[in-house]
């Protein structure tokens, strides 16, 4: 590791470790984590953070959007490196987006939004899994052993920041995200039964139909999903 990125990682880690319970709120906290991540690992254009909670996820915070965009696909479908990485604990990298063939529907998204390679890391706090903290790149091997050593060092220092922060709030912040992830789950679901009624095509089929409306109109996934119910009750309306 070159001097610069070494100083990097150590400023990101001293960072995490002057975090004080209470200075900032548990999602601050968590945008604190992205920001730091992108800092402290070489080769991440930019990264998120997924929660999971009762096994249903969220992008929690995140440095770009295009992170809750492509994570929408994972969390749609079940299958993804962040869920693997959380679920067992382990990291996860993907060398090339296009070549790759464990998380088929994720990688093409991925793609698509010019997401070449990533490395999803655990994260845990007061004792369990909770997460994952997911580096992306716009780079095909983006990231190395080295890079995940790196990131695995991050990871742990970040989940005892997390955990001291989660401790101070509670699960109140927490909560609240997953409610609000929960509420753009529930309309996208509506507007992909409004799609296959209307096209007469399967569930998967509806949402690559949203996805693509989404990358069209450089538009949030939920927020095409709510325009179509809107449109839909409006209807009903008159």
């Amino acid at each position: 590791m070159s001097a610069d990125r070494s100083q990097a990682l150590s400023s990101s880690l001293d960072a995490l470790a002057g975090f004080v319970a209470g200075d900032k709120s548990l999602r601050d906290t968590l945008q604190s984590v992205a920001e730091l991540g992108v800092e402290a690992v070489d080769g991440a254009d930019l990264t998120g953070i997924t929660l999971l909670e009762d096994d249903r996820p969220t992008t929690a915070v995140f440095t770009d959007p295009t992170s809750p965009e492509i994570d929408s696909v994972q969390y749609e479908t079940g299958s993804g490196p962040c869920l693997d990485a959380s679920r067992q604990q382990r990291c996860f990298r993907i060398d090339s987006t296009i070549e790759d063939r464990r998380w088929v529907e994720f990688c093409r998204a991925a793609a698509d939004e010019g997401i070449y390679s990533l490395m999803s890391l655990p994260l845990a706090a007061t004792g369990r899994p909770i997460g994952a903290l997911n580096f992306y790149s716009h780079s095909k091997a983006a990231f190395s052993d080295e890079h995940e050593e790196v990131g695995q060092l991050f990871a742990r220092q970040a989940s005892v920041a997390l955990a001291n922060a989660a401790a101070y709030w509670g699960a109140t912040d927490l909560a609240h995200q997953l409610e609000e992830a929960l509420e753009s789950r529930a309309v996208i679901d509506q507007a992909k039964g409004i799609i296959m009624a209307a096209k007469g095509c399967t569930a998967g089929e509806a949402f690559d139909v949203l996805r693509r409306a989404s990358q069209r109109e450089n538009t949030k996934l939920r927020l095409i999903a709510a325009r179509i119910v809107e449109q839909v009750q409006s209807r009903k309306k008159t």
